[in-house]
């Protein structure tokens, strides 16, 4: 019978063959040192209208109630730091969103792993897989797993990978070996919260939503406010403004998953291409892709918007 340890180092080995950057092991618990931060951001209103933020805190402190009888929660990193980035038009989009959605692509291998932990070590485990899409602490559990830790820009940081990478969770019954959380190395640095143009990063190493160029653009279903025209550095769909700055990421390489690679349409298209862009070609150039989460009629909003 394989030992816990011999268990922990085949479930990473097979992260690691899926193409994952990173994987890293935490004792399920209550994250009691979150939930005040939490539902203070919360009772502030910095979630701006992402109403499902309100709902489930005992689930998102607690991943207990997320999985019958859970011990461990995996915490696994992708790298998508694009080779080339968009230089045939003013706008931009945020490198996350240059290939597929990062959703379906990192549910399906972690569909994968979940196969290989049922064929391989114990058939009858409970356990889950999250891709940001349930009330799960994502960084505060990959900071637990010593994957990284929480960047005063509120993204997690990797010594490895710098801070473009995805983040997915499997909750499981499985006991496993457990790695240690590392300490902060933003040090006095404050460079992100310098250079982001609309001052939504907090001091608390949280992000005034209602400020930040990614709800704007994605999250915000209503008109923009006018108090931030001329603020977007022409990002039209997220941003990487603070991202971009963070010394960490000069480690950043770039990665070699296909489905992330920047589209050869989107790529080609000119100013005038994205702004007489119609809906059908919306659709068809954007199939598959993040982007389509704003709809047809969000990015038509924030073309005019950064283009007035």
């Amino acid at each position: 019978m394989k030992t816990q340890q011999e268990l922990t180092l085949a479930i990473r080995n097979e992260a690691f063959r899926l193409g994952f950057s990173d994987c890293g092991f935490s004792r399920v618990r209550k994250l009691s040192e979150c939930e005040q931060t939490y539902e203070s951001w919360i009772s502030k209103g910095h979630n701006g209208d992402m109403q499902y933020m309100e709902r489930n805190i005992e689930k998102r402190i607690d991943p207990a109630l997320l999985v019958e009888n859970a011990k461990t929660v995996i915490s696994f990193l992708f790298n998508y730091f694009p080779s080339e980035s968009i230089t045939g038009s003013p706008y931009k989009i945020a490198k996350y969103a240059y290939g597929d959605d990062y959703h379906e692509v990192l549910k399906a291998k972690l569909f994968q792993i979940d196969k290989f932990i049922r064929d391989n070590i114990h058939s009858d485990v409970s356990q889950r897989c999250f891709v940001d899409s349930a009330p799960v602490l994502e960084r505060a559990w990959a900071q637990n797993s010593g994957l990284g830790w929480i960047g005063k820009n509120s993204c997690l940081v990797s010594r490895k990978h710098g801070s473009f990478v995805f983040i997915a969770e499997i909750i499981t019954s499985l006991e496993l070996d457990y790695d240690e959380s590392i300490q902060d190395y933003c040090g006095t640095c404050r460079k992100c919260i310098d250079a982001c143009p609309t001052q939504a990063i907090t001091e608390n190493r949280t992000i005034d939503s209602r400020s930040c160029i990614s709800y704007q653009t994605i999250e915000n279903k209503t008109e923009i406010p006018e108090s931030l025209s001329g603020k977007f550095n022409n990002f039209i769909f997220g941003c990487d403004i603070c991202q971009d700055i963070c010394p960490w990421n000069k480690k950043s390489h770039p990665h070699t998953e296909p489905l992330f690679f920047l589209r050869k349409k989107t790529q080609d298209m000119s100013l005038s291409d994205w702004q007489l862009m119609n809906e059908e070609q919306y659709k068809e150039i954007f199939k598959k892709s993040a982007i389509k989460r704003t709809k047809y009629s969000g990015i038509k909003r924030n073309i005019a918007f950064v283009s007035s």
